[in-house]
């Protein structure tokens, strides 16, 4: 019973994005992660006007992601906006805000922002929430999608007990506890 108990808390205090202000001293594993657009192909392909604006909207999503990788290894700071700490919604501000786009600071007011997009369709730049505490009953955790590959999403976020790094969406702890994608790019 108490062993159980003692599971329970261990994975609410790892899981939560916002609801310990915890300092970690361990040094993450950081992954390379490549946002490099593809090479123009060799023979002119007809083109609609819509293309132009997909291209526009990765190039710009691209930027982001690399703003916010330049944070890899940084450890969570609840609140935290800077090289010296920062948390999950705070990493997405100041990246998307690097790039003129305003965006929400919390994550629960990001969630309400931009179009809903179901995970098969989503994109480099896409918004993934999650909700992490089993009482709570609003999202409190976000990350952003770097690259979708044989269909195994990553994103990068400041996880409380990791700092900012990059994650699959296969890991049982993330995928259990996604809610909903949104683009606002």
């Amino acid at each position: 019973m108490y062993r159980k108990i003692y599971f329970i808390f261990i994975l609410l205090l790892l899981g939560s994005c916002g609801a310990s202000k915890k300092k970690t001293t361990t040094k993450s594993k950081t992954y390379k992660v490549s946002v490099a657009g593809d090479p123009e192909p060799t023979t002119p392909t007809p083109k609609k006007n819509t293309p132009r604006i997909v291209e526009e909207t990765n190039s710009k999503a691209d930027a982001i992601i690399n703003t916010a990788l330049t944070f890899s290894g940084v450890r969570y700071k609840y609140g935290g906006t800077t090289k010296k700490g920062m948390d999950c919604s705070g990493l997405l501000y100041v990246s998307f805000a690097e790039h003129d786009i305003a965006i929400p600071r919390v994550s629960y007011a990001m969630a309400n922002e931009g179009k809903r997009v179901k995970i098969k369709d989503v994109v480099k730049g896409d918004l993934l929430f999650f909700k992490t505490s089993r009482k709570g009953k609003r999202i409190n955790h976000v990350g952003m999608v770097v690259s979708t590959d044989n269909d195994e999403i990553k994103f990068i976020h400041a996880s409380s007990s990791r700092g900012v790094t990059v994650s699959s969406l296969r890991e049982g702890f993330w995928n259990y506890s996604f809610v909903k994608a949104t683009r606002i790019l």
